[in-house]
């Protein structure tokens, strides 16, 4: 135990704490102050890596008694950084790893440190999966709280429309149940208000039987994108709840740097003939092409995407919405694209449609119903040197694009300098939330986020 601890953890603390204390002279300080963005670099005066959810408690009233920040970390995926203080209490949820699946009930219970890699993991042992994230290695935490898209969103909803009840531990050390029959006005702020509220221990979900699925990435030289997007247009335009689909323009992962266009895409109906038909066209490829689609366990599909994220990478992003892919907006895309900096940089396009659009607005905190498409510009580099330069390009691109985009953005892709479109995240129920901040949260103690300040 280091001197620091000694000094900022009362006794009758450290004896009880179930988990562990960290600070800078401690050996695994470094690695638990990490997260996924390589360009995230802060340093916590302490963190408090918890183990059960009266560690979360006792790390709450610490951080009041000692007048800390606090940041509140999951998975640690989020591209803003928003799970590390700098000089403040780290309230560490990765060691809270616990998966319970009812197989009976279609329930899956959680705990907040778990990651969609954890989770499938476990489902998928009784065939049942639930909507949630486009990589493995996201947390089940953040991605849920902002909305959570996924592979299985067309046809069964998002994260948040499968989810049932949550714990959640609040500014003032209380632990909360939230459901549809619990502290309801809570239940509906979780679902896309983010980490506003306070610190969500477990999640329980509702699942769905998905042993397999049809899906994988199709690939083209991107000097036929014209074709691809064409084609693309029309497969979205009316494509079954089953499919869920993304467009891309992605460099070669064999790292030749060439430049491509790829559809990954995920079929999760029934019927496995329905499915092939389903697919048929987006898995037309010519000379250069290739086809790697093909029926896998539905915890496979999840993993597709995970070695164009690689933990460490410094990571920039942009985003917004597009009602609609139009030929101008995907001009913009494919010439940006031709001159960005970096060969591990992205544009992905996710369809919106489906079960995911057929609930009302203001059901749940997440906003952005109705059909259309959600763009993000994922810019990521190794070599700090190249920073000014991803940087600039992503801001000009978007900006380039802003004329082709609504008002509204994905709260999970937001960057750590997007607080001007904290509002377009949630857009028609920005008051409700700002209420509901003021009843649970009224003096912002949870404001490393992407905040909703009580003060509206």
């Amino acid at each position: 135990m280091t001197d620091l601890i000694d000094d900022s953890v009362p006794v009758d603390l450290r004896a009880s704490f179930g988990g562990t204390f960290l600070s800078a002279a401690d050996q695994a300080y470094e690695e638990a102050r990490r997260v996924h963005n390589g360009l995230i670099d802060k340093r916590p005066t302490l963190i408090a890596r918890c183990h059960t959810v009266a560690d979360v408690i006792d790390a709450v009233h610490l951080a009041r008694e000692r007048r800390l920040e606090v940041s509140i970390r999951g998975g640690g995926h989020n591209v803003a950084g928003k799970a590390v203080t700098d000089g403040g209490l780290m309230i560490d949820l990765a060691p809270m790893k616990g998966v319970h699946v009812d197989p009976n009930a279609r329930h899956v219970w959680a705990q907040g440190g778990v990651t969609w890699r954890d989770y499938n993991r476990a489902a998928g042992v009784h065939g049942l999966a639930t909507t949630g994230g486009l990589v493995s290695t996201t947390g089940i935490a953040g991605l849920t709280l902002g909305g959570g898209e996924g592979w299985l969103m067309g046809r069964y909803g998002m994260s948040v429309d499968n989810l049932r009840a949550a714990e959640i531990v609040t500014a003032d050390g209380q632990l909360l149940r939230a459901s549809a029959d619990t502290n309801p006005d809570l239940f509906w702020g979780l679902r896309g208000g983010g980490g506003n509220f306070g610190i969500v221990t477990s999640f329980e979900y509702g699942a769905h039987s998905v042993k397999t699925v049809l899906g994988g990435i199709v690939a083209h030289p991107l000097d036929q994108a014209g074709h691809v997007i064409a084609r693309y247009r029309e497969i979205s335009a009316t494509a079954p709840d089953e499919l869920t689909t993304a467009l891309g323009l992605v460099h070669d992962p064999a790292g030749s740097g060439a430049k491509l266009i790829a559809t990954p895409f995920c079929h999760c109906g029934d019927n496995h003939a329905r499915a092939e038909e389903d697919t048929r066209a987006l898995r037309l490829v010519s000379a250069g092409g290739a086809d790697m689609a093909t029926r896998m366990p539905y915890p496979a599909i999840n993993t597709i995407l995970d070695d164009g994220f690689p933990r460490g990478t410094l990571n920039y992003w942009k985003s917004a919405l597009l009602r609609e892919l139009t030929p101008e907006a995907l001009d913009v895309m494919i010439e940006a694209f031709q001159r960005c900096p970096s060969t591990m940089t992205s544009i992905v396009i996710i369809h919106y449609h489906g079960a995911m659009s057929r609930v009302d607005p203001t059901e749940t905190a997440f906003p952005h119903r109705g059909p259309g498409f959600s763009f993000v510009i994922l810019t990521q580099w190794t070599d700090p040197a190249d920073t000014h330069a991803n940087i600039a390009w992503t801001q000009e691109t978007f900006d380039a694009l802003r004329p082709h985009s609504v008002d509204k953005v994905y709260v999970n892709n937001l960057s750590a300098d997007d607080s001007g479109q904290i509002r377009d995240a949630y857009g028609v129920n920005w008051a409700r939330l700002v209420g509901l901040k003021k009843k649970y949260d009224p003096t912002n103690f949870f404001h490393l986020n992407h905040n909703i300040d009580p003060s509206g």
